[in-house]
């Protein structure tokens, strides 16, 4: 129980800002010159126009955060003045060494970045394109020795407010609600924050710093006045984070292997590991020739985390028991299904709560609330789903056990571990400085930096395959019996195996016959599974917990999608095999360069391939009817089912319906209300997808790029936000119709399992894409660019997506100053 409450501490921890000395995973571009040997001296080549509308929305979201900043500097100096008048009184709140010691520096701090706000503020309110600012962010980084001193004494400052607290209910009630003035164009006045809190704004606002003044160098062309003075400001505040990093973490010493080599990390994840009859959450790291399991410290406010080591294996001793070698395993209770399922439900009802809080512009109190219990039930989500063992083997008697979630990541860290094995490597035994240094490097060096909840899972995988696979499921034989059989057909995306397509049952025989067609998007896909299953029409075997009839699973089977025999344009057959039964399928794959070749419909009067203003304009329409249509049957009937959107309808069923609608036959809403909802949720993909160019269109598709990759975030809600107002009005309309629409989906994401990320990946690339002249310009593999910008096309969606509800008419008003506490 403790440990778990330790992973939990650092979940609440998780939530706050970025850890503030972590520079190194900036990627603050390549070095000038290879001469140059600064990781900072950035140069990149900056179209005029573009590069200085882009400085512009950096430097009006950061003016918007840095005016939040000079507030909250204020609140906490705010007390200061009459603690210090009591202080000489008989009856002291506290006394004046106690106030100098927590109040440290603050109005120095305060006083630099007044005179830096009152600067800015007129140049980007009354903005010019010749205009300059390097000095200002040049002199802003020269004082930087304020903050040094500042984070010398904050350890010392936190002990002092909390030890006075205790002792002191006065300065307790004081220092746990500081009122923050709102920003000007705010509808609140003030936020509550505890003071706490506030004195960690100053080391979080170092790392802010220097993620804008990268943002700002990326969009400054080179021979801007201003290109060598951003230059020096990010040298000195890289410098100085450096120089931050080294005091504060001393175990920052080079990693060598007893053979005198370099020692990397060659790989390294979140595991559950089996561990005195319960499950721990462990961080593993595998280096070149050692394996090290540790558990993250639990750390006060502001403090480095730091990793534990619990034990390490040095690869020369590590082996894997054969399933008949392996004693017996310790007991692993399967977490019940119901359970599992309850703790989803939950945590995606927090999930709305914390939206409509947001958009309510509730207590930022009641939000941390919601978000602590959301952490608490994903981590135990992730403590409790894995059941796939993985046991490894100490020479010299030890063994371990972890719990995994999918077959495809034990091969992955097998195959890691075999791989290393096959060098010279030497058996050793560590010293505990060796050690503690070993589990020091584990911090700066790890790749996965949050633990794998829900909400965060990231793409490990290589790249794969990007485009739509069209497999037509035939038949199957090798039957002992009648029954009523469907196939389903998964891909993995994102590294994580999804359900795609559902053929119709065949009924009572031995030999179905389906031969349907469906047509599947792939996100990096690298294998097929196939499972096949017999239907069970007896109302008596449902499952009581989640209400659904169980289908019993008669084979499965998988392939690599290998782009060597799938890559032709021609129909591939192949069988695959399962516990004695035989699948025959085909198929043949389009990557995503030929699916961009968007072909303008010939005929203007249908919809199909019609550019969006000519549709709307001949309809009177704000939004497409083909639009209105499909979402309306999506809603009303299709939106608990199952994986809507993700699974593909029959690819006839959807062909037939795209006639009528480019016939604007009449028959249409009968046809629609008779039809298969997931052809209908085709339909509605395969308009947005041959559109003559995407919804957010080819001229803003580089500004989407740029903008998502902004590091800074108030910046970033700049960007976006703008570039929704320059869409055309039809696009617009259209774009926020069906953001409305998908969140409404995502709500019942307990019942249909599609997350607000799943319909990012599905909408995501279809709604943006590189225009075809984009794309040619590319010297990369075409693989390369897809798993770039595909992930990318999914975080603008997501992006959208996961805002409060934006309003056409509030972003056509709004200016492009914007004010958000980032």
């Amino acid at each position: 129980m403790e440990e778990e409450e330790e992973a939990i501490g650092f979940l609440d921890k998780v939530l706050e800002d970025e850890d503030v000395f972590v520079l190194e995973e900036c990627d603050l571009g390549t070095p000038s010159s290879p001469a140059s040997g600064s990781p900072f001296l950035v140069a990149v080549k900056v179209e005029a126009g573009k590069g200085l509308e882009m400085r512009k929305l950096v430097l009006s979201g950061f003016l918007a955060s840095e005016e939040i900043y000079i507030n909250q500097l204020e609140a906490l100096l705010l007390p200061m003045k009459p603690l210090k008048a009591t202080a000489t009184t008989s009856q002291p709140v506290l006394t004046i060494q106690q106030i100098e010691t927590i109040f440290y520096k603050i109005q120095d701090i305060y006083e630099i970045h007044k005179e830096f706000y009152d600067n800015l503020c007129p140049k980007v309110q009354q903005w010019d394109s010749q205009v300059t600012l390097g000095h200002l962010f040049q002199k802003l980084a020269s004082q930087l020795g304020v903050y040094k001193a500042f984070v010398d004494n904050y350890k010392i400052a936190l002990e002092t407010a909390e030890k006075c607290s205790q002792s002191n209910n006065q300065f307790q009630k004081i220092s746990e609600e500081l009122k923050v003035k709102a920003p000007k164009d705010s509808k609140d006045s003030h936020t509550s924050i505890t003071m706490e809190a506030l004195l960690y704004k100053p080391i979080d606002r170092v790392t802010r710093s220097t993620l804008v003044l990268h943002d700002l160098l990326k969009h400054t062309p080179v021979d801007h006045p201003d290109y060598p003075l951003l230059q020096d400001a990010l040298r000195i505040s890289q410098n100085f984070l450096s120089s931050i990093n080294e005091d504060i973490d001393p175990r920052r010493t080079a990693v060598t292997t007893p053979k005198g080599e370099t020692r990397q990390l060659v790989k390294d994840g979140f595991l559950v590991e089996m561990a005195e009859s319960s499950r721990k959450l462990r961080h593993v790291f595998l280096f070149t020739d050692v394996l090290l399991c540790a558990k993250l410290k639990k750390t006060s406010v502001g403090k480095h985390q730091q990793y534990d080591c619990k034990w390490y294996i040095p690869l020369a001793d590590l082996v894997f028991p054969s399933p008949e070698e392996s004693e017996p395993s310790p007991q692993v209770h399967p977490f019940p299904d119901h359970e599992l399922e309850d703790m989803k439900m939950k945590i995606s009802a927090l999930k709305s709560e914390i939206q409509k809080e947001r958009a309510n512009k509730g207590q930022s109190r009641a939000i941390e609330r919601l978000k602590k219990k959301m952490f608490e039930n994903e981590f135990l989500l992730l403590l409790n789903s894995p059941t796939i063992p993985f046991r490894i083997h100490n020479r010299n008697g030890k063994s371990y056990l972890f719990l995994l979630s999918s077959d495809y990541e034990r091969s992955e860290w097998r195959e890691a571990i075999q791989k290393l094995q096959k060098k010279d490597l030497q058996a050793f035994v560590l010293s505990s400085v060796e050690l503690q240094v070993l589990t020091g490097s584990c911090f700066k060096l790890r790749t996965v930096h949050n633990i794998p909840v829900t909400s965060n899972k990231d793409d490990d995988e290589a790249p794969g395959l990007y485009g739509f696979l069209h497999v037509i499921v035939h038949s199957a034989k090798g039957f002992k019996q009648s029954a009523n059989l469907y196939c389903t057909l998964e891909v993995d995306s994102f590294g994580y195996f999804v359900s795609k397509a559902k053929t119709r049952v065949f009924r009572d025989t031995m030999e179905p016959q389906w031969n349907e067609e469906f047509e599947i998007e792939l996100e990096g896909s690298q294998s097929l599974r196939i499972l096949c299953y017999e239907k069970c029409y007896d109302k008596t075997k449902v499952n009581k917990d989640n209400n659904e009839i169980v289908d019993k699973i008669m084979g499965k089977g998988q392939i690599q999608l290998d782009p060597q025999t799938v890559q032709t344009k021609n129909w591939h057959m192949d069988v695959i095999e399962m516990n004695g039964i035989k699948v025959e399928f085909s198929m043949k794959f389009t990557s995503r360069d030929m699916s961009l070749k968007r072909t303008p419909s010939k005929k203007q009067t249908g919809v199909f391939g019609v550019k969006i203003s000519v549709v709307t304009k001949r309809e009177r329409s704000k939004v497409p009817y083909i639009v209105r249509q499909c979402v309306e049957e999506v809603e009303k009937r299709g939106i608990e089912e199952i994986g809507i959107y993700r699974i593909s309808g029959v690819a006839t069923d959807i062909q037939a319906l795209k006639a009528v609608f480019d016939a604007n036959n009449k028959d249409v809403l009968v046809m629609l209300s008779d039809m298969d909802i997931n052809a209908i949720a085709g339909t509605l993909k395969l308009y947005f997808r041959e559109l003559p160019e995407p919804l957010l269109t080819d001229r803003l598709y580089p500004a989407f790029m740029e903008g998502i990759a902004l590091s800074d975030p108030a910046a970033k809600e700049n960007c976006m936000m703008h570039l929704l107002r320059t869409l055309p009005d039809p696009n617009l309309i259209t774009f926020l119709f069906l953001l409305e629409h998908l969140k409404r989906v995502a709500e019942k994401e307990p019942i249909n399992k599609m997350s607000l990320h799943n319909l990012a990946t599905v909408f995501g690339p279809t709604l943006l894409r590189p225009s075809e002249v984009e794309s040619k310009g590319h010297l990369t593999s075409a693989s390369d660019i897809w798993s770039h910008d595909v992930m990318a096309q999914v975080q603008v969606l997501l992006y959208y997506l996961q805002h409060p509800p934006i309003s056409f008419a509030e972003l056509k008003r709004n200016t492009l100053y914007f004010s958000t506490d980032v």
